[in-house]
């Protein structure tokens, strides 16, 4: 994933580049959870979308928790429209990988989800994860409410302090309101059911997040 470029400056709304007027074709089923990756869902849906360098293995790491309904892998956080992936690895969209995750508040909090993002990934490394560099690899959270945009404000102040007491480098992680997403090509979707030797790159920092209402759930990294 991190062979098309080390760009780590983002580009402008003048400077990135043009976009395509046709969406990129998914199928639209999930393979693994035979749910729709595309609205509508189920009445009392929320959405959430994080960025945390590859987004394969991060679509799996939320597809395995409960009461999520869909996950899909996609752009966001950019200029251009209707990016392709070519596109995106080349540093001029300044859209980020991210995955899109449809869940039932009822069963699973945005807080818990806010825990599986800062605990299994490496949120100060800034334009890069691990061995993946470029600014399509940055952490990020696209907040698609006000009360998103809180929680996730909280939980990287909360978790700052606790990275700050264990050695780490301040977050670098960009909160910011979704203004929009976009899907990424059909073979990415649910990239690691469909290739289960395929590369992840996703790991943590070993800093547990205590954020209030997570207690007690079960979260499998890989």
């Amino acid at each position: 994933m991190g062979i098309f470029t080390r760009r780590t400056e983002l580009p402008t709304a003048e400077t990135a580049a043009s976009g395509s007027d046709l969406p990129v074709h998914i199928d639209g089923t999930h393979t693994v959870l035979g749910t729709s990756m595309v609205s509508p869902w189920p009445a009392g849906s929320a959405v959430a979308i994080f960025g945390m360098g590859c987004f394969w293995g991060i679509e799996r790491l939320f597809w395995r928790l409960p009461g999520v309904y869909t996950t899909a892998a996609g752009y966001a956080g950019g200029y251009s429209t209707n990016p392709s992936y070519e596109q995106v690895c080349s540093g001029r969209t300044g859209h980020a990988e991210v995955v899109l995750v449809v869940f039932d508040p009822k069963v699973i909090s945005y807080r818990q989800l806010l825990r599986a993002f800062w605990e299994n990934h490496d949120p100060t490394q800034g334009m890069r994860q691990h061995n993946d560099r470029g600014s399509q690899y940055r952490s990020a959270i696209y907040t698609t409410t006000d009360e998103q945009a809180t929680l996730a404000a909280g939980s990287r102040d909360s978790y700052g302090a606790a990275l700050a007491a264990a050695g780490h480098r301040p977050i670098t992680t960009e909160i910011a309101p979704l203004s929009s997403f976009y899907y990424a090509e059909d073979y990415h979707q649910q990239y690691l059911d469909k290739n289960p030797r395929g590369y992840c790159n996703m790991h943590g920092t070993g800093v547990a997040c205590s954020i209030t209402g997570t207690t007690g759930l079960g979260i499998a990294t890989h």
